[in-house]
Formats: structure tokens, C-alpha cells, sequence
């Protein structure tokens, strides 16, 4: 648990070049920490979604959490790596943000390998003071 914040604190110096406000920057970790369970199969990661959150997937195929529960469980998909390389956008509308940002990944799909870029658009909101998924909808990046 300690490797979070030394890894969170190495990201804003490096990694954020803008100057983010204090809900911004909560929000981009809540991405961060998505991308580093989900990298890791960390079901700690449940705790990062609303109840009805969505998952649209690059290849059409759209998720509900009983779906996504289910799904990580059995590890059909393990990541290898999860890298953001971009935040291109980050808007706030009362209690919610969304983020448009782009990653590189790596992992396994069914036992074979994959290598994609991918550009998300993630809407966050808050409830009681914690900001959670509510929608993520990814579109691969081709060459």
C-alpha cells in the first residue's frame, strides 16, 4: 500500500505537466489506481465502480459490473501493462468529471498475446466524498 503514494507523487512530478486542480488531480489518481489493480488483478479495484457502472470495449463488446466481475475473476483478460501516456481532457460538471486520455496496453486474451493503443473517455462522479466509474468507453488507436 505504501508503493501508491511514492508512485502518485513520482507521476505528478513527471508526469503531469499542466497544473491540475485539487479535485483534477483526485480524480486522475482514481485513474491511475484503476489502471495499476486492473494491471495487477487486484479486486480492490470493485471499489472503484458505481453500482451500474458501463465498460464499452474497443471490439463493441459492452460490460455491466456483474459482467466485469465475473470476467476478472476468471482472467480472461490479464494485463501485462497498463501505461497512460496522455490526458488530453479533463472537464468537471457538478459532482463529475470526465477524462479523455490515452493508454498503451499489453497483456492476454484468451491465452494470447495483445499489444494496443487505446484513447478512453471515463465519466467519474462522487458519492460520499469517494470518486467512482460510472462509464468508460474505449476506441483502439490504429498505426
Amino acid at each position: 500500500m505504501r508503493f501508491y503514494p511514492i508512485l502518485f507523487l513520482f507521476c505528478f512530478a513527471f508526469g503531469f505537466s499542466q497544473n491540475y486542480s485539487k479535485k483534477e488531480k483526485q480524480v486522475l489518481y482514481q485513474a491511475f489506481k484503476l489502471d495499476s489493480l486492473m494491471q495487477n488483478n487486484d479486486s480492490k479495484i470493485l471499489d472503484l465502480f458505481e453500482s451500474n457502472v458501463s465498460f464499452g470495449h474497443s471490439n463493441g463488446w459492452i460490460q455491466n459490473l456483474g459482467d466485469f466481475k465475473k470476467d476478472f475473476s476468471s482472467k480472461k483478460v490479464v494485463y501485462k501493462e497498463i501505461k497512460q501516456t496522455e490526458v488530453s481532457e479533463i472537464k468537471k460538471f457538478k459532482n463529475t468529471f470526465s477524462i479523455r486520455r490515452k493508454i498503451k496496453v499489453s497483456g492476454l486474451y484468451k491465452n494470447q498475446d495483445f499489444e494496443m493503443k487505446l484513447a478512453l473517455l471515463e465519466i467519474w462522479i462522487k458519492k460520499k466524498s469517494n470518486w467512482k466509474l460510472w462509464s468508460r468507453q474505449s476506441v483502439e488507436i490504429k498505426p
